[in-house]
């Protein structure tokens, strides 16, 4: 008998367990037709340039690598606004270029990035899973699966080390939480209370097995129960609805109450990276979810009810795809790195 698919719908948080503080049930963001108008905008910046990534990897300008992150926009939108850049600090995986332009780094240096040019973010030594900025807080891009949950529990440590009242974010996906590095993590956050937030992108799919073949627990927001940290799980497909859980996880952290674990239900159009022709699952799966789910489309649609019109939007569009043609030709015209720039940003020397 075929097993069915498991619905992609929010559930609350696990069961309180007695004597145990847990978070209140978040509440979907209220946001003014401003606030949804500037989520709109940064969401379909990241499709459309991602959109482009994946024609100029076609061309043969971006080589390696390339993880798209059509589809998940809601997520990196809905959790980074709440955010405050210059105190909070972020990590994630190699599905990093949403995250990076959520965060209002230039698409110019994350496009030069990707193509391997001097002018990247990280003087094109580092493409498309190697991100950095340190004056953002946005501490990588990372391709060892599960490697950053680690680091990010360590960046939590240096903010309550340091006192400066920062969390930190540290997104991975649901491939990634099967990893044994993220439940020493786990473990060392609660013990001692790190203001640290791990988001799990889940897209239901680790690389190209689904997460009922992969997962014993397939909820994974439960996942820190044995550790006592509390888990929400979160529509990943409705950019207030994730904004509200991330308001929620950050008053949590703030408060001093340690780790928490938010698990985003989402769903990635494209493969696992570009080299994936992506089989294990149905079209007609995929053509649900653009048809039925899309977070631009469902964030366009609140915004009509709000009086924004449809040739507003157009023009928004046109906007932003004006912004992705300006950050490829730049990319393009980039030259690339120096030959010395090999034996440089290899050695640190403390004294």
């Amino acid at each position: 008998m075929a097993k069915t698919a498991r619905k992609a719908a929010p559930r609350s948080k696990a069961p309180a367990s007695p004597n145990r503080e847990r978070p209140k049930e978040p509440q979907r963001y209220k946001a003014s037709k401003d606030e949804l108008l500037d989520f709109y905008k940064q969401m379909l910046l990241i499709r459309r340039f991602e959109e482009r990534a994946g024609q100029l990897y076609g061309l043969g300008l971006i080589g390696g690598f390339c993880h798209l992150y059509i589809g998940q926009e809601a997520v990196a939108v809905g959790l980074q606004s709440a955010m405050k850049v210059g105190r909070d600090s972020v990590i994630t995986g190699y599905r990093d270029h949403g995250h990076m332009l959520a965060y209002g780094i230039d698409p110019k240096v994350i496009m030069a990035e990707l193509t391997g040019r001097e002018a990247g973010i990280s003087k094109g030594k580092g493409g498309s899973m190697h991100m950095f900025s340190v004056e953002h807080g946005f501490y990588g891009g990372h391709g060892i699966v599960g490697a950053q949950v680690a680091l990010g529990t360590g960046l939590a440590f240096k903010h309550q080390y340091a006192g400066d009242g920062g969390t930190c974010l540290a997104y991975f996906g649901d491939g990634a939480a099967n990893q044994g590095q993220v439940y020493e993590s786990f473990n060392m956050a609660k013990l001692w209370d790190l203001p640290v937030i791990y988001a799990i992108e889940n897209n239901r799919y680790a690389m190209g097995t689904s997460v009922e073949r992969s997962a014993s627990e397939p909820d994974f927001y439960k996942r820190g129960e044995s550790f006592r940290i509390p888990g929400i799980q979160v529509d990943g497909m409705d950019v207030l609805a994730v904004r509200g859980a991330a308001e929620e996880a950050m008053a949590w952290t703030q408060a001093g109450k340690g780790p928490i674990i938010l698990e985003l239900l989402t769903y990635r159009y494209r493969g696992h990276s570009m080299s994936d022709p992506a089989k294990y699952r149905t079209k007609e799966e995929v053509q649900d979810y653009r048809e039925h789910r899309d977070p631009i489309s469902h964030a366009a649609a609140e915004l009509e009810k709000l009086g924004v019109k449809e040739d507003d939007l157009k023009a928004i569009d046109k906007q932003i795809k004006d912004i992705v043609v300006e950050a490829a030709k730049f990319a393009e015209d980039a030259p690339e790195p120096a030959p010395a720039e090999l034996y440089t940003d290899v050695l640190v020397e403390s004294y």
